[in-house]
Formats: structure tokens, sequence, C-alpha cells
């Protein structure tokens, strides 16, 4: 179980207590309009020294001049198939949340100072990953993030969505279903004709038409915060450019684990555990994928 042995030597988190009051405080308009909307943009949230740290790093793991470690480096299978080599064929970085300087991002303090007004003061991150996007690459179809997560309340879960580089509908700008997260449960999830075929499921064309999507262009150092629930996606990259960002989803403390056997995870759930055996011999079941990997970033106690 090579997982294992490998998290015993990993750093552990550096532990960012929060203070009484937060450095960045959200206003009453903006926590009523996250509350009603279910996502809410920050715009230069986070700065450009904290940017250049976290492209440059991304940089060094794919040019092969760090260690990978505990991360995993996801390509486009479209863009492989064609003989892309290098950044052009990289779609993301996978777990970078124990990395120092990754993790420059996902423990800024102004950023942790939101997520801490957004779900609560024990926070941990559970997914971190730095997303490449490279022309060529497919669209991200409409889904909630919910999906891929065996733990609850929603409402105690929360993701940050920071643009690294500047962020337009023809480089795959982001799009969100506003209020989607109010009025829908936990939607039936699947693999489009038009994506990729491993972990990017998407809702049904009926439950995100065209019509109610919002595009969120972006300028570098600008979050967007948005709740598990709520219907997003971005579109393909048909610039001639990568379209960089770096992303974390966090939970409270106060979540725990839930049984998706029976339910409609289940599937995404079995193909997580398949890979795990095929790619890396590792018999592990969907609740430890997500345990072994997981991180309190503020507070003293998580029961993840």
């Amino acid at each position: 179980m090579d997982l294992f042995v490998h998290r015993k030597n990993l750093v552990r988190p550096k532990n960012v207590n929060a203070e009484e009051t937060p450095k960045y405080v959200l206003s009453k308009e903006q926590l009523d309009y996250y509350d009603k909307n279910g996502f809410l943009v920050i715009k230069g949230l986070i700065s450009f020294e904290c940017l250049y740290t976290v492209k440059k790093r991304f940089l060094q793991i794919v040019n092969g001049l760090e260690d990978v470690g505990f991360m995993t480096i996801i390509k486009e299978p479209g863009l492989a198939e064609k003989g892309a080599k290098g950044q052009d064929v990289i779609n993301k970085i996978n777990d970078i949340h124990f990395d120092e300087e990754f993790s420059s991002y996902s423990e800024d303090p102004r950023l942790l100072d939101v997520v801490s007004q957004l779900i609560g003061e024990s926070i941990t991150v559970v997914h971190c990953m730095f997303i490449n996007k490279p022309a060529g690459t497919l669209r991200h179809p409409p889904h909630q993030d919910l999906w891929y997560f065996p733990f609850r309340p929603a409402d105690k879960i929360v993701a940050s969505w920071t643009a690294v580089d500047r962020v337009r509908r023809d480089n795959g700008c982001l799009y969100v279903l506003p209020g989607s997260h109010r009025t829908h449960a936990l939607l039936e999830h699947h693999y489009p004709k038009d994506s990729n075929k491993f972990l990017f499921y998407g809702v049904s064309e009926e439950a995100a038409a065209e019509r109610s999507r919002v595009a969120l262009p972006m300028e570098p150092g600008d979050t967007v915060f948005f709740h598990p629930l709520l219907i997003h996606g971005s579109g393909p990259n048909v610039s001639k450019s990568s379209r960089k960002a770096i992303t974390c989803h966090y939970a409270s403390g106060e979540c725990r684990y839930v049984s998706v056997e029976g339910t409609d995870q289940e599937t995404v759930a079995k193909e997580v555990e398949t890979a795990a055996k095929k790619k890396k011999n590792l018999d592990i079941s969907f609740k430890d994928s997500w345990h072994y990997k997981n991180k309190l970033v503020r507070g003293t106690k998580s029961n993840l």
C-alpha cells in the first residue's frame, strides 16, 4: 500500500488558525448574493505574487524539473492522440495541496477568510488542482461538484476558482447557472459525447439550458466561490494558447462521510476504485480515496 507509506512522509499541514476578525470581510450583500445565486465573484482577490508562484511551479512540474510526488498529471486525450507534447497536452495537475509552492494558493489567508465566512472556521482542503486547458481542449460539460464527494452537508462545502491567465469565451470561459443550487438536488450525471471520458461527467442538457448559463470572464487574480450543487461548466478552448486557472474545494470540519451505495453516485465511486486498482494497484474504497488526501488548513479538528 504505497499510498499509505507515502502519506506518512508528507509534511503535515500548516495549521493557519483563524483570527476573531477575518482580514477579508464579506458584506451582507455579498453573503446574500452567494446564498441566492450559489456563487460569488471577488475581483483581484489573489495577488500577482501568488499567481506567479503557482504558474512557475506548474511549468517546473510539466517540464520534469521537479518531482511529481503525490500529484497526478492529467493529459487531454484528444491532444495526446495528435502528438502534442509538454504543457500543450496537459489538462491539469490534481492533488497539489501538499506541495509547498501550490499551497501558497490553497492556504492563502485572504482566501481562507472568505471560505470561513461561507462554511465555518474549521476548514479542510479536500481537492486542489491547477488547470492548464491548452488550445484544442474540449468543453467541461455542465455538472455539480457534489457528484464526486462522499461527504455532506452540501452547504458546508465550497469551491474557489481563480483565473491565473485572462479568461474569455474563446479560451474556455467558466459559466454558471445562477440559483441552480437551490432548485435542484444532486442530479444524475453521465458522459456526454463531446467531452473527456474519465471523470468529466455532466448533467443533461435540459437541466443546463444554454439560455440559463451566465459566462464569467475573469482577469488574473479574480476568484469565484461556488456551492457544490451549483451547475457549472466551461467551454472548449478555441484560442491559440492555454487558459490557466487554479481551483480548490474546501469542506467544513463538521462534514461527515456518507455511503453512496445504492445511489446514482455509485457509478463514479466504482470508476474511481477501478482506476486506483488499474493505475496504482491500490485496493481502496471511494471514501478512503478522499480520506487519505484531505488536509486540515484552519481550525484544530475535522471529521474528515
